[in-house]
């Protein structure tokens, strides 16, 4: 009786440490695969987010649509300008105060912008990379996870500003791992971690092109 009494006391002991060595290693084997895993889906938001400023600088808006996104990276170009101040006699004010148009005492100053050359947004940008043709998805532990991709326009006072959105669900990005970490991911609130249900950059609703990811997840020249 004596030894059933040890017998089931070890197995006892030997099933409490292994429930307190889960509770601490799966947390934390949970965290190294969701950083991995956000990672790769970062790196796709920021190259969405490139593309989409490269796009409003050339047409003053953002595009929600990812064929035409790519097709605009195909062809377009950056105008590569120069900036320069010059000089000029202020002729009407020369004469108002009987001066010689041309030789009188007022001038006006203006900056001319020349336009010296136009080089490729695609070698611009993604320079010996196709990636850009692929942004609407990201291959995640084996399965592809969308990216949802939205634009339009914001009023703030009386102005009509260009935004964007991009977004990847966490739950996709995250499939096959502990659902119930899943869920306390999804409602976590902290300054180290990517807060909310999605992994974003830019927003519908604010002017930001931000994204929701703490800046370990940046290299040192975006931060």
């Amino acid at each position: 009786m004596k030894l059933l009494i040890q017998i089931v006391l070890w197995v006892i002991i030997i099933f409490l440490g292994y429930k307190l060595f889960n509770s601490v290693y799966e947390p934390t084997k949970f965290n190294q695969e969701k950083e991995r895993r956000y990672a790769k889906v970062i790196d796709v938001l920021k190259d969405i987010r490139t593309a989409e400023l490269a796009h409003l600088q050339i047409t003053g808006k953002f595009n929600s649509n990812f064929d035409s996104l790519v097709r605009f990276i195909d062809t377009a170009q950056f105008a590569i300008t120069q900036r320069r101040d010059t000089v000029y006699p202020d002729v009407e004010r020369n004469r108002a105060f009987g001066l010689h148009p041309i030789t009188g005492g007022y001038y006006l100053e203006d900056i001319i912008v020349d336009t010296l050359r136009f080089a490729s947004v695609k070698d611009s940008l993604f320079r010996g990379s196709d990636r850009y043709k692929t942004m609407d998805r990201v291959k995640v532990a084996g399965e592809y996870v969308n990216i949802s991709l939205d634009a339009g326009f914001i009023m703030r006072g009386d102005r009509r500003i260009a935004v964007f959105e991009a977004n990847a669900s966490k739950n996709e990005v995250l499939h096959g791992l502990n659902p119930v970490l899943i869920s306390q991911e999804n409602t976590r609130v902290s300054v180290d971690d990517v807060n909310g249900t999605h992994i974003r950059v830019g927003s519908m609703t604010d002017v930001n092109t931000n994204g929701n990811w703490p800046k370990q997840y940046d290299s040192p020249g975006e931060q």
